[in-house]
């Protein structure tokens, strides 16, 4: 097979679905545009979510990061198609994913060094607080030191807050906030610790009461 086939392939087929959505040649564009770093790094590639997260760190390192939201949006929807995953893309199809026009990303801070100061001093309601004081709870319990909690809950703190525009409670809403706020990460390792962090909290703002049940946490944080 030739190198490259595979995510030509999955991309148009991608650019195809948007296509019978009602998207017009400038969206497409962009889409393609804006995959078309990321598609020689998948060439030659085991399909696997661990080798395309890897391809679209490398992205990132070459992005301003104010291309960072559109660029994760529209990689996190080729990506099922990369896979050739066409049961998660029914699925995702018929949740309303994969919208021509998606809406406005939260704007956000550019400096992480002032948000983080201003956590210390920002109220949070009730039902802000309460999932995030489950998920303090559940990180102590499975053994995390002062530092440890006090990080993570900062973290928590920094996505309430931009978790208070949004409508209705639903991971799509969740991922569009998430994503607003990467750029604020400068370091991949910090990033890395912030992705963490909310893919766990996630269940708790959701409240799952088996929330607990999906932390996964590092002791190197």
């Amino acid at each position: 097979m030739t190198d490259g086939w595979r995510e030509t392939n999955a991309l148009e087929a991608y650019l195809r679905l948007l296509r019978s959505k009602g998207a017009d040649e400038a969206n497409l564009s962009r889409r393609r545009e804006s995959l078309s770093m990321l598609l020689p790094m998948l060439a030659g590639r085991p399909s696997s979510g661990m080798h395309y997260r890897e391809a679209v760190d490398v992205v990132l390192e070459k992005l301003d990061r104010a291309e960072w939201p559109f660029f994760l949006m529209v990689s996190r929807e080729y990506f099922y198609f990369w896979m050739g995953d066409l049961k998660a893309i029914a699925a995702l199809h018929s949740e309303g994913e994969f919208e021509v026009e998606p809406p406005p990303l939260p704007q956000v801070e550019d400096k992480l060094k002032e948000v983080w100061k201003r956590l210390d001093t920002e109220k949070f309601s009730v039902v802000e607080t309460w999932p995030l004081k489950a998920y303090v709870a559940a990180l102590r319990e499975e053994g995390a030191d002062k530092s440890v909690l006090e990080t993570r809950a900062k973290l928590v703190k920094l996505l309430l807050i931009h978790l208070r525009g949004v409508e209705t409670k639903s991971g799509k809403a969740y991922r569009a906030v998430v994503e607003s706020l990467l750029p604020l990460f400068a370091m991949k390792e910090t990033r890395y610790l912030f992705l963490a962090v909310v893919r766990e909290f996630f269940y708790f703002w959701m409240g799952d009461p088996d929330a607990a049940t999906h932390i996964r946490l590092e002791r190197s944080d």
